[in-house]
């Protein structure tokens, strides 16, 4: 657990940093964007249709796979 923090926290950490340099160049997220051919509220609706489409298959899935984990936990030896 502790390798995700880190690795988040330097993700985190690079992200603040590179957003620093960009702004002093006096670039913005919705200029980069146009740059490539998108605009902020596409980038938006892109991602409220990937939320729409995976949260309810992130349910059905846990339906069937957190009934295995719990009887798979019951089921292994106690440790030490």
């Amino acid at each position: 657990m502790l390798r995700v923090i880190s690795a988040l926290v330097k993700i985190g950490l690079a992200s603040l940093v590179t957003g620093a340099v960009l702004s002093a160049l006096n670039l913005s997220a919705a200029e980069l964007l146009l740059e490539i051919g998108l605009t902020p509220e596409r980038v938006f609706a892109a991602l409220q249709d990937g939320a729409a489409w995976a949260i309810p298959n992130i349910v059905l899935g846990s339906l069937v796979i957190v009934p295995i984990w719990f009887v798979t936990y019951l089921l292994r030896p106690p440790r030490n």
